[in-house]
């Protein structure tokens, strides 16, 4: 008998690779049953990734989305999968152990069947932890290796992942291809190495389709002897996102592989409603060029779904960099021009920073260090002058280990800043954080919630969660919207409600903080807490602790970046600008005590 392929819709991954958000916890419910109508999927990826946040971005309750939207799948028998970043969890960020095991109890109480957990860096350290938590909470783990194409990315060296985290006690392997530059035949050849050695192992591919390989790489691993495959439905399918179902499945069955009926009509439902959502408020934050696949992403590396906020980037450092073009007497250059460059100095930065699998958190990295860099050369400085905080903690080892060797040129200059290098398990350097949120959450008067819900993601999104409880979260998202309509010339119908932004009192500040430093902008420009200029919930939390000499943020001047250089150690007490505010030179933008 031909073997069954099974297919997975990952329509979380669908939305958050074509723009900010995913549909409310409304629109999902709404969807659900025509997904299940569909009859194709034995899975579906619901939350995970940014999931949790952009619900907190909303204004709304990520918790009540995550049982809502998991619930009608459970009862037509479909597994629900949620991906998380190992170390960093949900966040950005490293996350300590505590809040980690805790999201694993909290996800299988709120209807996750699957943890697909990866590391950035292949670091199976950082996976450990990710594997022995899910199974003690009834959870499937499914560890997904980065996969990308470099000179030490080769089939012996994924096996190495494989048989750490085989021994942990992994139940399943995903191929996790985010920029889609895997090349077929390697990606069939790990595919059999993994099912012969671990027979027992389910393999599922996951797989973009920005520079065009996928389809041939879906085909390869099913007769390599995967098992799944993930696959999307339009109007998100192809471009930067992944292939559609249709196709997969008519490639699949003219191969010979036994794969479910498709509902053509619950598939037009859902690709109505999907659409449905777009026109109603989530189109505003997808680009156009998301529908594009692009060959330029074969040489640069980088994941598709990050092409918007690439593009966001370069406009917005697009005039700056012209500006200090016209001062040195060279010619500007246009947009598309800058963005072949960009891919250049990728292409230079990747390899020198020892080949980071180019995904969440590292992706946006050494994208942040290539722009910096080619900012720099433009107006005849060089190269690594401004290298971020995240940045030097992936370099020094704190997030695990890079794949390659740095160039001596970094290796270099960490030793002129005076900069040690990390060899622990990046874990330890975490120490737990439970007990200090349930006793802020007690002095807020907040519950912990059902299945400590509630105390998992105040600890996993402190913020974003606080904006959240404070109203401030919905209505600087329904701003947001209004002027995005305002600009696309649709009608606005104001519906924000009448809530107070936080307005600053620099006395009080320094009354509840007595000796308190402030941080001042050097010029006057634009705050950049980190070069992804869209996001404009990335300011540093209150608490975070920075360095004397330490750059915590930028100004964006109209001839390029100043960094934001901390005066002394200590905690951030109060922050006073937001991402893309406009700042004059020596306003104060947050205190350090």
């Amino acid at each position: 008998m031909n073997k069954e392929i099974k297919l997975s819709l990952v329509y979380r991954d669908m939305w958050q690779s074509s723009g900010r958000y995913v549909p409310r916890v409304d629109q999902l419910k709404e969807v659900a049953p025509a997904i299940i109508r569909m009859g194709c999927f034995d899975r579906v990826e619901t939350n995970g990734g940014a999931f949790e946040q952009v619900n907190l971005l909303f204004g709304e309750n990520p918790n009540k989305a995550v049982r809502e939207w998991t619930a009608p799948f459970h009862k037509a028998g479909i597994q629900t999968h949620m991906l998380e970043r190992g170390l960093n969890g949900l966040r950005m960020n490293p996350v300590p152990a505590d809040v980690r095991e805790l999201m694993y109890k909290v996800k299988k109480a709120q209807g996750t069947d699957i943890s697909r957990s990866f590391c950035g860096l292949n670091d199976h350290r950082n996976l450990k932890l990710s594997v022995e938590y899910a199974k003690k909470a009834g959870m499937i783990s499914q560890v997904a290796l980065s996969i990308t194409n470099s000179p030490v990315h080769t089939v012996d060296y994924y096996m190495g992942v494989v048989d750490h985290v085989v021994e942990y006690g992994c139940d399943e392997i995903c191929l996790k291809d985010m920029a889609g530059i895997g090349r077929p035949s390697f990606l069939g050849e790990l595919v059999r190495r993994i099912k012969t050695k671990y027979p027992h192992i389910k393999v599922q591919y996951h797989g973009h389709t920005g520079p065009g390989f996928s389809p041939a790489s879906m085909l390869e691993v099913a007769r390599a002897g995967a098992d799944y495959l993930d696959c999307a439905v339009e109007p998100l399918s192809w471009g930067k996102v992944h292939p559609d179902v249709i196709t997969i499945r008519e490639m699949l069955k003219a191969d010979g592989f036994l794969v479910k009926d498709l509902d053509m009509d619950a598939y037009m439902e859902v690709r109505s409603l999907t659409q449905k959502f777009i026109d109603d408020f989530l189109g505003y934050w997808i680009d156009p060029n998301n529908s594009h696949m692009s060959s330029l992403l074969v040489g640069c590396g980088l994941p598709g779904g990050m092409m918007g906020s690439m593009m966001a980037d370069l406009q917005g450092v697009h005039g700056a960099i012209n500006a200090g073009l016209r001062k040195q007497g060279k010619p500007e250059l246009t947009l598309d021009q800058l963005m072949v460059k960009l891919f250049q100095e990728v292409e230079y930065v990747w390899p020198r920073l020892g080949y980071p699998p180019l995904v969440t958190p590292f992706s946006q990295y050494t994208k942040n260090t290539a722009i910096l860099n080619l900012m720099n050369v433009l107006q005849g400085k060089p190269r690594w002058t401004n290298i971020d905080k995240d940045t030097w903690n992936m370099i020094l080892g704190k997030m695990g280990q890079l794949p390659g060797q740095l160039a001596p040129e970094i290796v270099e200059l960490a030793k002129e800043k005076g900069l040690e290098f990390y060899t622990g398990n990046p874990q330890d350097a975490f120490p737990d954080e439970l007990p200090k949120f349930r006793q802020m959450m007690k002095e807020e008067g907040w519950d912990e919630g059902q299945d400590q819900e509630e105390l998992f993601e105040f600890a996993m999104h402190e913020r974003q969660y606080r904006d959240y409880r404070s109203g401030v979260a919905k209505a600087r998202f329904n701003e947001d919207l209004e002027a995005r309509k305002a600009k696309a010339g649709a009608p606005v119908v104001i519906t924000r409600p009448v809530v107070e932004m936080p307005k600053f009192d620099v006395e009080k500040i320094l009354s509840d903080n007595p000796g308190a430093t402030p941080l001042q902008a050097p010029v006057k420009g634009q705050v950049l807490w980190q070069v992804d200029v869209a996001d404009k919930s990335c300011a540093p939390a209150v608490g975070t602790e920075v360095k004397a000499g330490e750059t915590v943020g930028y100004i964006q001047a109209f001839y390029g970046m100043e960094p934001m250089v901390a005066a002394v150690g200590g905690r951030i007490v109060a922050v006073c600008s937001q991402q893309g505010d406009k700042v004059e030179k020596n306003e104060i933008t947050a205190f350090i005590k």
